[in-house]
């Protein structure tokens, strides 16, 4: 087949640039018809039970997998998510967001179905292979691939754009969750938790959203600009209109700054978001039951959820520069009081001062895209975006180790239960004073490093702007 017959498929760029006078406001539910199933992450933690008990039945034998086994299946994922963000990137500003939308489909979808397949022969590897490696894949190109599409049709209102999109990976639990335990009791059996149906039938669901997200999904035609909008005619210095190829970009100490500037966010929030009922309870033993520290679990994830679109909207206000020195001083300084609100047993202050660290939490994944995009320009910042993610892959393991390893160093040398988050949380607000100095460092990219209108002839191009 020749090239200019391919380079015309169903896939191609070509093919899904919008036509004029296409309504840029369909372009949302196509990246949320992505990140709502992908975000199903966040909930998978809902499985880890009844899976303890597939040949059981009612409780767990001998033969049955432990939680420390299943425990990989996530950690997997996550590791391949940053992953394939990082790789596929520059594939991913080569073919479009519809033909990464697909792979990430077929990934997503596939790999439930393989885990499903893993669980009725009772094979943890055919698990780790089909939820952990091609899950995780889908979870990165599907990540990745609607954000840089979001930022050329928003360029009036980049952080708004990524945080309508990245919002939903924050709430997929939320329909996720219930939804898992709703399809696993209708197909328990006296001889089945009902896992693998359940399995089937989200990896059906899900393929089917993602691939009407694959089909919705455009890109603005190379002059697009929003009708009514011009570029600013005082140009902001944190701006760009020059573009920075991908290889390029991690040469540069502004990509270096603001990945150290978002691990250090995610390590401080990612580590109380996986402790966070054991941390109430024992702050305040006695006083909170396991289901009201369901219920913090719950305003957390929902802080996580509403941050997202919360501050990247604020960044197209305040700069996004401006926005991360908020995250790092107001959460720095929230992290350093947390300990006296457990110490004075005041709940409410403790709940709140909570929601607003996960709030930025959140946050700062759905404005770092914005942020890439003003420094290095649109042309390359979804790939440029997915080699930022390594930060989320690396914050993963640093926020847990430090939460959890120094809260048991200090238990076994005889600090009480509840008092032994609070050298962690001081820990986390010194990371976080760090991070406001890495942000602090960030400047304009360097002109060497732009692009020439030859170099950006020599490509296949989206909209640049």
């Amino acid at each position: 087949m020749s090239t200019a017959i391919q380079d015309k498929g169903f896939f191609s760029k070509e093919r899904i640039t919008a036509p004029p006078g296409f309504n840029r406001w369909m372009i949302p539910p196509a990246a949320l018809a992505v990140h709502l199933c992908i975000g199903q992450a966040y909930a998978f933690s809902v499985f880890n039970n009844p899976m303890t008990r597939l040949l059981g039945i009612t409780e767990s034998t001998a033969a049955d997998w432990d939680l420390p086994t299943l425990g990989w299946i996530f950690s997997i994922a996550i590791v391949f998510l940053g992953l394939s963000a990082a790789f596929a990137g520059k594939w991913l500003e080569e073919v479009g967001p519809r033909k990464a939308m697909f792979v990430a489909a077929c990934c997503f979808g596939g790999g439930f179905m393989v885990a499903a397949a893993g669980i009725g022969l009772h094979q943890i590897w055919l698990v780790y292979l089909g939820y952990g490696v091609l899950g995780g894949i889908g979870l990165g190109i599907g990540y990745v691939s609607p954000v840089s599409t979001l930022i050329k049709w928003f360029p009036d209102k980049r952080g708004m754009a990524t945080g309508m999109a990245i919002m939903g990976f924050g709430g997929g639990a939320f329909i996720a969750s219930p939804m898992s335990v709703a399809l696993m009791n209708y197909f328990q059996t006296p001889t089945s938790v009902g896992v693998a149906q359940t399995f089937v039938v989200m990896g059906a669901l899900y393929f089917v959203s993602m691939m009407i997200g694959a089909f919705a999904i455009r890109i603005p035609a190379a002059d697009w600009k929003p009708h009514g909008w011009t570029p600013p005619a005082t140009q902001n210095a944190m701006i760009s209109r020059n573009h920075v190829h991908i290889d390029q970009a991690i040469k540069t100490p502004q990509f270096w700054l603001i990945w150290w500037a978002l691990c250090l966010n995610v390590t401080a929030g990612i580590g109380v978001l996986g402790q966070a009922s054991v941390m109430i309870q024992e702050s305040f033993k006695g006083a909170i039951t396991p289901a009201a520290a369901a219920g913090f679990v719950g305003v957390l994830s929902l802080a996580n959820m509403l941050g997202r679109f919360f501050w990247s909207s604020v960044s197209d206000y305040v700069g996004r520069k401006n926005t991360y020195f908020i995250f790092f001083a107001l959460g720095a300084v929230l992290y350093f009081l947390v300990p006296g609100m457990g110490s004075a047993g005041n709940v409410a202050l403790f709940v709140a001062f909570y929601a607003i660290i996960m709030s930025m939490y959140g946050g700062g994944f759905s404005t770092v895209p914005a942020y890439l995009a003003d420094l290095f320009g649109t042309r390359y910042v979804g790939g440029i975006h997915g080699r930022l993610l390594t930060a989320w892959a690396a914050a993963g393991i640093f926020g847990p180790v430090l939460v959890n390893y120094i809260r048991q160093y200090q238990v076994d040398h005889g600090v009480p239960a509840a008092q032994s988050y609070t050298i962690t949380m001081y820990l986390m607000a010194g990371l976080l004073i760090v991070g406001f100095i890495c942000n602090l460092l960030v400047r304009p990219v360097a002109s060497r490093h732009h692009m020439s209108n030859e170099q950006l002839g020599m490509v296949p191009a989206m909209a640049t702007k």
